[in-house]
């Protein structure tokens, strides 16, 4: 039988403490394979010693590739820019603190030569991580898959095997403000989850604080839904309806029961105050999905890359090279 070439996808962003780590563990389970591989490693503008290793590695092993990106233009950016370039019959993609464990990539291929186009991992537990995290993100999961029409699996990451016609059908999508593991919920095809424990990270720390968390769940949510802007009609509605009952109340009470009455500013005031900020905050909402308007009109590309490393004859779809 002949043999296929797979494509390992890891972004890396300040992980110095864990490439030996990741390095040694990838490869021991693609050397189990038997099948040809290459190990795409995405440089995403790290300030430490990041590149500087991962050089040295491709220096000493050809099937490791290096993406070395210009600046740090984000996880899902980096995630995109392996997919351009890999060469593979299917990619897996995986991040590089081995939260995700490489131990799982021979049975993603199994379900893969079974036909399954897409075999996503599925957190049955998540170590390592606070009560916070694990509650904000399952309720995110959920809040997503309720304000979406498209199917997209509670629970899950970006760590998953695609095969290579859904890596071309992703970069048919141009869009900026990237959520892939929901595109690749879009595209569709055969699609199966895979269950396993997410482990703590290995070393160092993690790089999705709470302000990028709260950008990957905006980004989700705008990308695949339509229903925030929808809430100003509803609560447009909602506030006239009860603006108009309280001016009814007002009436009667002046009519029948002038002696009651009064008058004073804490109730307009306080009035006032909520629908002015029921106002901005749709006002808000709208400026946010302008905004990606624009992003989107300015026609910037993903990604620059600075260099490339064992792949120099490869050239990516969205952008000329720098050099």
């Amino acid at each position: 039988m002949e043999k296929i070439l797979i494509s390992v996808i890891v972004p890396m962003y300040n992980e110095e403490a864990v490439i030996p780590a990741t390095y040694s563990r990838l490869k021991e389970v693609l050397d189990g394979l038997k099948e040809n591989y290459e190990i795409i490693f995405i440089n995403d503008g790290s300030r430490d010693r990041t590149r500087d290793m991962l050089m040295e590695i491709c220096e000493k092993d050809k099937t490791v590739k290096l993406i070395d990106f210009a600046r740090n233009f984000g996880h899902q950016v980096a995630i995109t820019a392996g997919m351009d370039y890999a060469a593979g019959e299917c990619m897996v993609i995986i991040d590089g603190d081995l939260q995700d464990p490489p131990e799982l990539i021979p049975k993603m291929m199994e379900l893969w030569r079974q036909g399954y186009d897409v075999v996503y991992g599925k957190r049955i537990s998540r170590q390592g991580e606070t009560i916070f995290k694990k509650v904000t993100a399952k309720i995110f999961y959920r809040l997503l898959r309720s304000l979406t029409d498209v199917n997209i699996p509670v629970d899950t990451g970006d760590f998953r095997l695609i095969d290579r016609r859904v890596c071309e059908a992703l970069k048919q999508l141009p869009e900026r403000s990237r959520y892939v593991r929901g595109l690749m919920s879009w595209v569709g095809f055969k699609q199966t989850p895979i269950e396993f424990e997410r482990s703590e990270r290995y070393a160092g720390e993690t790089k999705y604080p709470l302000k990028k968390m709260l950008k990957l769940a905006m980004d989700g949510i705008m990308s695949f839904s339509y229903k925030p802007l929808k809430l100003s009609s509803w609560l447009g509605s909602l506030l006239s309806v009860f603006s108009f009952v309280y001016l009814i109340i007002v009436l009667l009470q002046k009519i029948f029961f002038p002696e009651s009455a009064q008058s004073g500013w804490a109730s307009l005031i306080a009035v006032s105050l909520f629908f002015n900020g029921i106002t901005l905050l749709m006002l808000g909402i709208i400026g946010e999905y302008i905004g990606r308007i624009y992003d989107e009109a300015k026609g910037r590309p993903l990604y620059i890359i600075s260099e490339l490393k064992n792949m120099e004859d490869r050239e990516g779809p969205r952008f000329k090279m720098t050099k």
